[in-house]
């Protein structure tokens, strides 16, 4: 590393500026207390290069910054790394894990809109995990009701109040609550040794119990990860966030009394970072993910097609699950009927995308100077254009000597 060059994520990045975040390595030495490196971000813009070869910043890429001022806090971005990763939406590079967000009350959950947003997740090929949110405003039978129906549907889902700052654990016939969540009052406790192991929890009686683990916490899903939280608006993105990142001061909104469900408060995707390691977040919520995909591909899907196919094996290779003879699939199971739903949504999208024009019908080539071919976009038929005075005049003129002759 030189001094003019220094590596980053980015963190944020609204028009043509980015917050970069910089590791402590990173930042110039005597920045931190008693000669320590500490951590700290930069306003950068992107150098125009980049943009001319195509190539678009996005939050949570790895990036060079060069140029940097120290003591104006900016600095110009001259190289982006390559990503692992990429979501188009939400846009954000190099995430590892999806954190679905939904609530069991306020707004009431749609089992429909949940699977799509699955199925949006899983074909991301990223971890996913499942979080149900405001747990406080159902009984306990319910909630009960909520995660076997889940565990049915092949996941493992986090129950949590974000408002009390505690997880929800289902031990035999009990459910058992653990203050994992409050983390406003002691943050500092990320960094303390056997933080997140098993501690005293309280079940809905009152008596004192011990969990048996805390493994599966939703803080140990999100350690050194970078996280993307996604879900319906109104469910509680931004206010989990606020809860385990207390200076993170993100706007928060309440559900709509008309519409049953939430309103946008987050508007642009941004990185917040973890006490305990890696990075979340935030994404602008919405209510219907477009699901496009290729129909053989829908069935990996679904967790529980792929524990059917790992037991036994369709007698077609190109089985789709629906009349085939000798499907191992097909049956009596809670979310079938959604799977031929999407089944035939993903068949006419498809299908709709194969009568589309092809790219290069979409372009014309362009001869250059060099010998090189640039391809532009075609105009638009000029059937419907103006004609040209020009011809207008020599139309005239000739109408003219047709009444001449005549």
């Amino acid at each position: 590393m030189t001094a003019d060059r220094i590596m980053g994520t980015v963190v944020a990045g609204q028009a043509n500026f980015y917050q970069v975040c910089l590791s402590p390595d990173q930042s110039p030495s005597g920045n931190g207390a008693g000669g320590e490196a500490k951590r700290m971000t930069l306003l950068c813009t992107c150098r125009a290069r980049l943009k001319k070869i195509g190539q678009k910043v996005m939050v949570g890429d790895r990036v060079v910054v060069s140029c940097p001022d120290w003591q104006g806090g900016t600095g110009v971005i001259s190289e982006i790394l390559p990503r692992k990763t990429e979501l188009a939406r939400p846009s954000i590079a190099n995430a590892d894990h999806l954190l679905l967000v939904f609530a069991v009350a306020e707004p009431d959950p749609d089992p429909v809109t949940l699977s799509r947003f699955l199925l949006k997740a899983e074909s991301t090929g990223l971890e996913v995990s499942l979080c149900f949110n405001k747990c406080d405003l159902l009984p306990p039978d319910s909630l009960r009701q909520w995660y076997d129906r889940m565990r049915g549907w092949g996941y493992d889902p986090l129950m949590i109040s974000v408002y009390h700052g505690v997880e929800y654990r289902f031990e035999g016939d009990r459910m058992e609550t653990s203050p994992t969540l409050n983390l406003s009052s002691n943050s500092a406790g990320l960094d303390k040794p056997g933080f997140g192991e098993s501690s005293p929890s309280l079940t809905r009686d009152g008596d004192r119990n011990q969990v048996s683990g805390t493994a599966n916490s939703l803080l140990d899903r999100l350690r050194l990860k970078t996280t993307a939280i996604s879900g319906p608006s109104g469910v509680g993105k931004s206010s989990l966030i606020n809860k385990l990142i207390p200076n993170s001061h993100l706007r928060v909104g309440e559900v709509s009394g008309k519409l049953g469900r939430g309103r946008h408060t987050t508007r642009h995707v941004e990185l917040f970072e973890l006490h305990n390691g890696g990075f979340l977040a935030d994404t602008p919520g919405f209510n219907q993910p477009e699901l496009q995909c290729d129909p053989h591909q829908l069935g990996n899907y679904f967790p529980e097609i792929r524990d059917r196919l790992t037991k036994g094996k369709c007698q077609f290779d190109d089985c789709l699950h629906r009349e085939e003879p000798s499907c191992v699939v097909r049956g009596d199971w809670e979310r079938y009927p959604q799977y031929l739903h999407f089944l035939e949504e993903a068949i006419e999208a498809w299908e709709t995308s194969q009568h589309q024009p092809l790219e290069e019908d979409r372009l014309k080539s362009k001869s250059k100077s060099g010998g090189g071919k640039q391809y532009e976009p075609k105009l638009q038929s000029k059937k419907y254009r103006r004609s040209s005075r020009r011809l207008e005049h020599q139309n005239l003129q000739q109408l003219c000597e047709d009444l001449d002759e005549v």
